[in-house]
């Protein structure tokens, strides 16, 4: 399938041969790697059986992985590259492509053996503690009957918003801070050791600081540079906002367990028949389709339920990266990606339902990126983290908007989410919306000090302490979500990665406020087309900070972000009222008929089994009906 004129733009001029034929070479042996180790990671963290019972391991997941770094650390073509770059060959666009070649050669370049055997090892013990993790039997203990209930982490974290009982919702965060004790029972400071050893053979100071400086190019000095200015530009505000939590609603609501709940437990549940979980697809679809976003001939399997044994966290991964190929012929790209939604849970529906805006970006992003290598569309250093998490939290930042909600937040009968529920929200959760940049801050700040840690000090009771001391410093108290249980610090592909969200969402604001000056974001196609030229496009081909300076005319600041933290509960109501009635004015001449066309095949499993395919059920919203009655027979007693 031909791209037309974006292949057209992004078509090898063959000026150089020997250049092409080396591009073609390298295009060509990545995407075996890459797809191998990509099905492993999808097929272990899901826990599927596969066409056989050793279809997936992870031992396969090891060797897969070591595969594709071997293959980007072979000197061989780095020196073959640097030569072409230093003898000034080939297109301008050949030489795009060399360069993002050199920056992803250089980030698997291990001439030391020792080195490349750590590497070896502490992958295979990070997959085994991987391993042990997605099968630990997770829950609480319910405080009435005694018995142990077994829950997720998502489906911990959702009892503790919504949970009546404050017992009951002390027991899930107990169930919670267990993971921390599990994964250091479980090899993880082999893991850091390992990681840091690693690091500092390749001339870093430590893991997080060659983790930050491949991926944004820059080190973890200039890195803290930027957090600490948001930490203290925000100090006060956390303070603030603590203190008038526990004047309105006691000490207690200070409690890590409580926290949430306080702030709006009962308005969760109130807002849940406004989020039903079967028409999250949907809902998706129609609020991608109205702003004008494509997939460009993709695939996209979704697995989206809850069960025993799968990974922890949502995510987004592309087996197969989108990339024009010499002559112009369009590669689609394929996605993977997964939450972890209970349909019978309060709030799964909403929490769902922002989890598919959030991956769905990433899968929009990495679909529409139109450069002639894979190179350029696969999420691993030399990608920012800045970059892939920006493009997916501007989507995911729609649910909280009046004109969204009007829009997409409708209950079974159609109604759409009052104003007065939406009202109480923002009553609820403004004033201290603050604890979701200090909880964003909070990790960073964590690994940074773990991984500076010296090897003889990595022990369990000194990692609990630090995390908890981490926790009082930048949230004033113990953590709601506590550190060691964010499933990012063990894996290896999301350590040290964390910063990223942060850096994204000075940049969300940022985008946010460069559109709202023109008109509304919600269902405007030009603001899907904006993102595609000025964002995705390019891949990795452009460093983030200019990209977000080359859309929003500015270099990126936190001021935006900040600037949202403080505005006035009453005039932040003004604003949301009017968008409010904007929206229901407009949504009441509108049509909701037609088919949804995102120019992509949609699949959607639970594991193995095969819920629904847009191909095989007739389109879209046929693959979505077909979705809804699943969900309904599976939630029916």
């Amino acid at each position: 399938m031909a791209s037309g004129n974006a292949a057209k733009r992004t078509k090898l001029d063959v000026d150089d041969p020997t250049v092409a034929a080396f591009i073609d070479r390298v295009n060509t042996e990545y995407e075996t790697v890459h797809l191998a180790f990509e099905e492993q990671f999808w097929g272990t963290k899901m826990a599927l059986q596969g066409d056989a019972p050793d279809a997936f391991s992870t031992q396969k997941l090891s060797e897969t992985k070591a595969a594709m770094e071997v293959f980007l650390g072979q000197p061989e073509l780095m020196k073959e590259c640097q030569g072409f770059l230093d003898a000034n060959s080939g297109s301008d666009l050949q030489r795009t492509v060399l360069t993002v070649f050199k920056r992803t050669f250089s980030c698997y370049q291990m001439a030391d053996q020792e080195a490349l055997a750590l590497r070896k090892h502490t992958t295979e013990v990070e997959d085994e503690l991987n391993s042990r993790r997605n099968l630990m039997r997770l829950g609480y203990t319910d405080p009435t009957s005694g018995e142990f209930v077994e829950k997720s982490s998502v489906g911990l974290r959702t009892l503790m918003r919504t949970a009546e009982d404050e017992a009951v919702r002390k027991a899930a965060w107990e169930g919670l801070r267990s993971i921390g004790q599990f994964i250091l029972d479980n090899k993880f400071l082999d893991v850091v050791k390992g990681r840091n050893q690693v690091a500092k053979k390749l001339g870093y100071k430590d893991f997080f600081d060659y983790k930050v400086t491949q991926a944004e190019g820059f080190s973890k000095d200039a890195l803290f540079d930027i957090l600490d200015t948001l930490r203290k530009g925000t100090d006060g505000l956390v303070d603030k906002a603590r203190a008038r939590l526990a004047d309105e609603k006691g000490a207690s609501a200070l409690e890590p367990w409580n926290t949430s709940f306080m702030m709006a437990g009962s308005i969760e549940k109130e807002l849940d028949p406004y989020f039903p979980f079967e028409k999250s697809i949907e809902s998706w679809g129609r609020c991608f389709s109205k702003l004008g976003i494509g997939y460009k001939g993709a695939t996209m399997t979704l697995d989206l339920l809850d069960r025993k044994g799968k990974y922890s966290n949502g995510f987004c991964h592309w087996p197969q990266p989108a990339w024009v190929k010499p002559g112009g012929i369009w590669q689609p790209s394929r996605t993977n990606f997964t939450s972890l939604a209970d349909p019978t849970a309060v709030g799964s529906g909403k929490t769902a339902l922002t989890t598919l805006m959030h991956e769905a970006g990433h899968a929009a992003h990495f679909a529409n990126i139109e450069m002639p290598s894979p190179l350029f569309s696969q999420e691993r250093a030399p990608t920012s983290v800045a970059y892939a998490e920006n493009q997916s939290m501007f989507l995911d930042s729609l649910v909280e908007d009046a004109a969204w909600r009007v829009r997409y937040a409708r209950s079974r009968e159609g109604n759409p989410l009052p104003w007065e529920l939406h009202k109480a929200e923002i009553e609820a959760k403004h004033p201290y919306a603050v604890f979701t940049l200090r909880s964003m801050l909070s990790v960073p700040y964590f690994e940074k000090a773990l991984y500076e840690l010296p090897e003889d000090q990595l022990t369990p009771a000194n990692i609990l302490k630090l995390a908890d001391d981490i926790e009082v410093q930048i949230q004033g108290g113990l953590a709601a979500r506590p550190l060691l249980s964010v499933p990012h610090i063990i894996s290896d592909e999301a350590s040290c990665y964390y910063q990223g969200y942060v850096l994204a969402e000075m940049s969300v604001h940022q985008t946010r406020a460069h559109f709202l000056k023109s008109g509304p974001i919600v269902d405007n196609p030009a603001v899907g087309a904006a993102l595609c030229d000025a964002y995705w496009r390019p891949g990795n081909s452009e460093m983030f900070l200019d990209l977000v300076k080359g859309l929003t005319g500015a270099p990126l600041t936190g001021d935006a972000w900040v600037a949202a933290l403080e505005e006035d509960l009453e005039a932040k109501l003004a604003a949301e009222k009017k968008e409010y009635d904007a929206a229901l004015s407009a949504a009441a001449g509108a049509a909701d008929g037609g088919e949804v066309d995102l120019n992509m095949r949609v699949i959607v499993k639970d594991g193995d089994e095969l819920i629904a395919d847009t191909e095989l059920n007739g389109g879209f919203l046929s693959a979505c009906r077909v979705f809804e009655n699943y969900v309904q027979s599976r939630c029916t007693p």
